[in-house]
């Protein structure tokens, strides 16, 4: 009860309790559980040991569509056992046939990271002594010695879709037995593949079922995803066949108390508020000060980082042994946690988060998808988020257990937020956002064709989605880089096509941020790599003279090397930023 506590101690204060436009109790929910017939006993035990003796009817659901060779997507909230809706399927094939494949892919390394805990974990449970199932993650992280014993011995490869686009397609003479023996596919966070990410994933997978075909396999697929509008209809534009929707959750849910709070006017005529870092900053500070644990979340790097910084501030004048500062007055008991934070650093935050050292974390919507962050109590959202459904996901990142939660959005002076502080049931009524993806516009299909093109063959007559197939590849003949012999296709040209298609539509190479304070010799390179930054946020945030916060420390920006891809900083104490 922390967490509501400490939202009624803020609520006491006549001037916070004017500004509040929705305080509304979303009430709990009881657990509905159903029988599994053909759970393998040996993962039945495995549950039982780690205390599952039942699965939710949405589990239960999942095993069954899958065990029966359907292709199914998972539609729950937050924190309700949709992992074991695929790891329960994977698991009892592979123990059945050990030759079997499965294809994990989500779309952060974060993500990929955490599902292979959590396999791991079961793994280790399994008698005799646990190594039956062997799991790895295959990215840009994973060393060279390691990758030929993942293609030639992995059961489950866990990997996200870059990586499966550029370096395991177009290389699949490589993972034969990967291909020839791949069950099942898992495409994790579906709600996050959407727009111009979801088109490029819709090729990739035809790129996929392609060489699935080419090599005797015709995998399973299996989504998850959060609530959005149109689950099934975007699971089957990605699949373009069938597609079962399970949206009926079992998991149990604690009551969560949701309030919209609008700042106070600050400039009547210009229609200004007091500002919502400042509202954010206070009543994630009230929430802490009452003992709950709480995520903040931002809309921006830079929003992220400020917020960061009044908060450790406020904390470092905290005396030692206060709730929100165990610390002991240093604001070490906050962090944040965006894009560009160096791997390492980010597993470390998610570790303190997870054991209760980190009492409360500021974070842009990197921490929005499931990542495994423990038993938060509060989320403050520093502005709508943009989205219905992105909002619920937020929100839905406190109270993961039995105890109420809270959730908080404080109100900006934008014009959407406003709306929504005077019309708060468009939100509470209001249906999440569709997904929507076009995977045959042409500016996206014509890469993927050509590296397709590149993996395997055409052959007269053989689709590549909805458009004419035999048309493009006449035209990429023209342009010398497919021949036609045989009745089929060939690639001809020395081009590596996939090295051409980004999927996310970002610049390939980030900027690397090197803290040129410590002195030479001291890490053997006279410098340290801080973080990262694509190139289009480098030009605005890392220029020359410019200042950058990370982790709420500034530095001076003393050279930005567009060439070498680098941005030379040192820490500073200055009372602005840029």
């Amino acid at each position: 009860m922390a967490a509501v506590d400490a939202l009624d101690d803020l609520l006491r204060d006549p001037a916070f309790r004017r500004g509040v436009c929705l305080d509304h109790l979303l009430p709990g929910r009881e657990a509905a559980y159903a029988d599994v017939p053909g759970l393998p006993a040996v993962l039945a035990a495995v549950l039982r040991s780690r205390g599952v003796e039942r699965l939710y009817i949405h589990q239960a659901e999942a095993f069954a569509a899958v065990a029966a060779g359907q292709d199914v997507v998972v539609v729950t909230p937050t924190a309700s056992g949709k992992t074991l809706c695929y790891n329960l399927p994977v698991l009892a094939r592979v123990l059945e046939r050990p030759e079997a494949r499965a294809l994990y892919l989500f779309p952060t390394k974060a993500l990929a990271q955490d599902q292979l805990a959590e396999l791991a974990e079961l793994n280790r449970a399994l008698p005799p002594g646990g190594g039956l199932i062997r799991a790895h993650t295959y990215d840009g992280d994973t060393p060279p010695n390691a990758r030929l014993a993942i293609r030639e011995a992995g059961h489950v490869v866990v990997t996200n879709p870059d990586m499966l686009h550029a370096a395991i397609l177009p290389h699949h003479t490589k993972w034969l037995k990967l291909f020839q023996n791949l069950e099942y596919v898992v495409i994790d966070e579906l709600h996050a593949y959407r727009g111009v990410f979801g088109s490029h994933l819709g090729n990739v997978v035809r790129r996929l079922r392609r060489i699935c075909a080419f090599y005797g396999s015709n995998p399973t697929f299996i989504l998850a995803s959060a609530t959005i509008a149109n689950p099934g209809e975007l699971a089957e534009r990605i699949l373009e066949r069938p597609v079962r929707v399970i949206d009926r959750s079992g998991a149990p849910a604690a009551p969560r108390r949701l309030v919209f709070y609008n700042p106070p006017v600050v400039n009547a005529e210009l229609g200004l508020r007091r500002s919502s870092l400042l509202e954010s900053q206070r009543v994630a500070l009230g929430l802490l000060r009452g003992g709950a644990q709480t995520i903040v979340f931002g809309r921006s790097r830079l929003q992220v980082e400020v917020l960061l910084s009044y908060l450790k501030e406020a904390l470092s004048t905290r005396p030692t042994g206060w709730p929100g500062n165990p610390a002991g007055g240093r604001g070490d008991a906050v962090r944040g946690y965006r894009g560009g934070y160096l791997p390492l650093e980010r597993r470390e935050i998610e570790r303190g988060l997870r054991a209760g050292d980190v009492r409360c974390v500021v974070a842009t919507n990197a921490l929005e998808l499931g990542v495994d962050i423990g038993q938060m109590q509060a989320a403050v959202l520093c502005g709508y988020p943009g989205s219905i459904a992105s909002t619920w996901q937020q929100l839905g990142r406190a109270g993961r257990r039995d105890e109420p939660s809270v959730g908080v959005l404080v109100c900006s002076s934008n014009p959407v937020d406003q709306f929504l502080a005077r019309h708060p049931e468009y939100f509470l009524e209001g249906s999440p956002e569709h997904g929507l993806v076009d995977p045959d516009n042409l500016l996206v299909l014509l890469g993927h064709l050509q590296a397709s093109l590149f993996e395997v063959p055409f052959a007269d007559g053989e689709d590549f989605g909805r458009a004419a197939s035999g048309e493009l590849l006449a035209l990429l003949e023209e342009e010398g880089f497919a021949h036609h012999a045989g009745g089929r296709w060939f690639w001809t040209a020395d081009a590596f096509p996939a090295a051409e298609v980004s999927l996310r539509s970002v610049l390939a190479e980030n900027v690397v941020i090197v803290d040129t304070s410590i002195p030479e010799g001291r890490l053997g390179s006279g410098a340290r790599v801080i973080g990262e930054m694509d190139q289009f946020a480098a030009q605005t945030l890392l220029h020359d003279q410019a200042i950058y916060l990370h982790e709420g420390a500034q530095y001076h920006v003393d050279r930005l090397d567009w060439d070498e891809k680098k941005a030379y900083v040192r820490p500073v104490d200055v009372d602005y930023y840029t």
